[in-house]
């Protein structure tokens, strides 16, 4: 996994400018086209580093359509997710990735949100996410593999195509994803 992780990171950072945009734009299109979206109202995005396709046109339109936008906040191993508008202060959190300034007392736990959009450093044809290797995604919401029934939120990864490979292992811990939209279009587990 580490070898694969370097080299899905590496060929990602190695993305020109350009073709980067055109991906977060043509990602963000299909992901507004997507019928869960039309229903959602709380939406979490990321701010990408190192190649992540740039969730800035997924959160115009969410504003534009009145949803609200959160970004992940470290909270101890996980994440909680605060209020995220144009202009708002952000500061780099210990692994070098903005998040929002607001106090606690503004965040939400993933279970509030109805949609979190992921970023990954690959993923599978069953919905298997490789990330960053800090677990906060999956510690963050493990209770999703603890339901019986289906509730919120939905979890969908946000990648390049080349990103998508045959096959990840599978670990006790990991929380596969509803869906992961590339420039190509949507892969729906």
């Amino acid at each position: 996994m580490k070898a694969l992780r370097a080299a899905m990171r590496r060929q990602r950072a190695q993305l020109p400018p350009a073709i980067l945009a055109a991906h977060s734009q043509a990602i963000a299109h299909h992901l507004w086209r997507l019928p869960l979206m039309a229903r959602c109202r709380r939406i979490a995005c990321y701010m990408a580093v190192a190649g992540e396709v740039d969730c800035e046109p997924v959160m115009a339109e969410a504003l534009a359509r009145r949803r609200q936008v959160y970004l992940p906040v470290l909270h101890g191993r996980l994440l909680r997710f605060a209020p995220w508008h144009p202009g708002a202060n952000l500061a780099s959190n210990r692994l070098g990735i903005a998040e929002p300034l607001s106090g606690p007392g503004t965040w939400l736990r993933g279970a509030q949100l109805d949609v979190v959009l992921a970023p990954l450093v690959a993923f599978d044809t069953r919905g298997r996410r490789l990330g960053m290797g800090g677990g906060f995604y999956d510690r963050s919401f493990a209770f999703i593999r603890r339901r019986a029934g289906w509730h919120h939120p939905h979890l969908i990864g946000i990648a390049h195509e080349f990103q998508c490979v045959d096959s990840l292992p599978t670990r006790p811990w990991d929380v596969g994803l509803h869906a992961v939209v590339t420039e190509r279009g949507v892969h729906m587990f």
